[in-house]
Formats: C-alpha cells, structure tokens, sequence
C-alpha cells in the first residue's frame, strides 16, 4: 500500500484534496432536470452528465467555459524491442504537427471549439524551442523496461507533478473541464503493460496492434509485455511502483492532470486506451478521483474495454477509433457541452406554462 511516508509532499497534498462528487448537488440537477419540458429522463446519457457536473463543479449551473485538450508526448525505450511499426522519431515529428496545428486533434478541437496544449514531458529528439510546446521534458525517453524500471521514482513523480501543475493553472485560468491525450511511438506496450498488471488480465486480452503490428510482430509484443511483467513482477504490487516501471514519462504526467483536476473540482474526459490506463493508475492513488472521470470513446485496442469496465465507466461515443491523441475525447466535448446546454438553457414546465404529466 502507499503511504505517507512514501509520496512527497505536493503529491500528498493533491490526493488528500480529492472529495467524492457531492450528491446533495448531484440530487439537487436531477431535481431541475426532472422540471424541464420533457418526459423525466427522455434526455438519457445527456441528463446524467448535465447532473454529474453540477456535482462535479457545486454550482447551480455547470460550465463548460475555456475547453481545452492537453496532449503529452513522450518517449519508450521499449521501441528497442521491434513492438512499434513506426520509428521513434515520429513522436518529435508529431509534436511539431500537433504545434502547427495539422494534426487530426488539432482539426477536431477546432470544430469543438477548443483550445490544444502540447506538452513535452519525455520526447526522445531534441526540437528545439517550438511555439505553441510546453518544453516539461523529465528525461528522453524512458528506459526499456524489459530490462529495468521505465523510471525511476524521482522521475515519475516529477512526470505526475507536470500534470497537476497544469490542471492548477488550467484552474486559475478559468477553465471548467479538461482533456486528456498522449503521442509516443511504444506507448500501447506500455499502456497494455499497465493494463494487465492493474486488471490482471492476461497480456494477449489487452495486447493490441498499437500502429498497427499484426501477425509475429503483435506475437512478440504480447510476449514482451508477459516478460515484463515477470521482471518486475514484485514490484506490481504498488501502484506507484508500477507505474514507475511499466509506464511513461506522459502516462505519468496524465495520471498527475486528473489528480489535479479532481482536486480542482475539474471534470477529465479521457481519451482512448493510453489516458484510459493513466486514469486507472490514478484511481489507485485517489480512488474518488472516478468521480471526475468521462469516457470519451472506446477505442479498438483491446485492452480498454478492461480499463473502463476496471474504472466503472461506460464511453459516450464508439466510432472504432484508435489514433490516440486525446480525438475521441474532443469529440466528446460537444456531447458534454450540449449536456450543459440542456441544463442551463431548457425551460422549465413553469417557465414555459406547459402542463406537466398527469398523476
């Protein structure tokens, strides 16, 4: 079990700030949804976020102001073992995309109205000062975590104190309600790494083609995760530890953001397989935090079915995506935007003089 003693201070500090959502507001929306024009309920999904934000945020009407996504990028040393069918300096390349705004999040946070944060927190290449990139690299890359921890202690914490950082100044800054996505070549091994040893599943249910690995290639993928696995085997027993050992420098730093959030009283939604495991780690350091957790989508890959159902979160949206990215989750915004919309701008049977349903 972590304790105390263990996590440094600011970490502690964030944890110990997570609240369960408060469900005196949470009956009090449902109370006002009920009042709206329409048969109780007929609004479904859309109702129960409405409600679950205004539970979230504790006011009599929830916002949605200043939508942003941020994406973390970062590097694995795991590449070294063939488990990616693209080379490791795609992850730099695509940090600069995401920067001159050509990439699919990019397009989709515009129709969503939405700003796109990039942040480096462990890109292996050196890009060099870049608009629009916040530069919060902890290392280049992790290490391979076949043959030893991915990172040390010191370097996870200081990936999750990124994360809350920035959930902190998404705050200050008035924003209501946050993203999250990821880039980085070898991150589904990680991801299912983290997957099987949270779930205990076995690594061939949660073991899928990534960037798209088939055949011998996705056979040694599994058997690399299974192999990981039994290296640190003692160690898996501890969340932090597992992190540390299986994950990366931005599942770390998105563990951190809906730590922060939570603590901010923010909504998170999360995007598909990778965010999905960086929210299962956090759950296990704060499990209150769920409460602030949206499935955005369900993505392909295997293993995120096992993360939401571990979670308890049922997906808003299932267009069979699998870019990653935080796409799926900028495209749920609009969904949770017209919930709050329904919310704040509906009439009410009084307001509208419409006769309401006969007892």
């Amino acid at each position: 079990m972590i304790t105390t003693g263990n996590l440094p201070a600011p970490l502690m500090q964030t944890i110990d700030r997570i609240q369960p959502r408060s469900e005196t507001w949470y009956a009090q929306a449902l109370q006002h949804l009920d009042q709206l024009t329409k048969p109780p309920g007929s609004l479904g999904r859309l109702e129960e976020i409405a409600a679950r934000l205004v539970a979230i945020q504790q006011v009599a009407r929830p916002s949605c102001e200043r939508k942003a996504v941020y994406v973390f990028a970062g590097d694995h040393g795991v590449v070294e073992e063939g488990v990616s069918a693209y080379p490791q300096e795609v992850t730099g390349q695509m940090v600069l995309n995401f920067a001159h705004g050509g990439a699919a999040v990019n397009v989709l946070a515009r129709s969503a109205g939405a700003d796109v944060v990039v942040v480096d927190v462990g890109v292996a290449a050196e890009i060099g000062p870049v608009p629009g990139v916040l530069v919060k690299r902890v290392r280049r890359g992790t290490r391979n975590f076949l043959k030893e921890p991915a990172m040390t202690r010191e370097e996870t914490f200081a990936a999750m104190e990124v994360g809350i950082s920035l959930a902190e100044a998404a705050s200050r800054e008035g924003r209501k309600i946050l993203a999250i996505g990821e880039m980085g070549i070898g991150n589904t091994t990680s991801a299912s790494a983290l997957t099987a040893a949270i779930t205990k599943a076995d690594p061939s249910k949660v073991t899928g083609a990534g960037t798209g690995v088939t055949g011998g290639a996705w056979e040694k993928k599994v058997e690399v995760v299974r192999k990981a696995l039994a290296v640190h085997a003692r160690a898996l027993a501890n969340p932090l530890d597992t992190l540390a050992c299986l994950g990366g420098y931005e599942i770390a730093a998105m563990s951190g953001m809906v730590l922060g959030a939570a603590a901010q009283r923010m909504a998170v939604i999360i995007d598909g397989f990778i965010s999905t495991a960086a929210a299962a780690v956090a759950s296990q350091f704060a499990p209150a935090s769920r409460d602030y957790m949206i499935a955005g989508h369900t993505s392909q890959e295997p293993g995120h079915r096992f993360l939401l159902d571990y979670l308890g979160l049922e997906p808003l949206l299932s267009l069979n995506m699998r870019l990653g990215e935080g796409s799926g989750a900028v495209l749920a915004f609009t969904v949770v935007e017209a919930a709050v919309r329904i919310y704040n701008e509906m009439a009410t049977f009084a307001s509208a003089g419409v006769s309401q349903k006969n007892e």
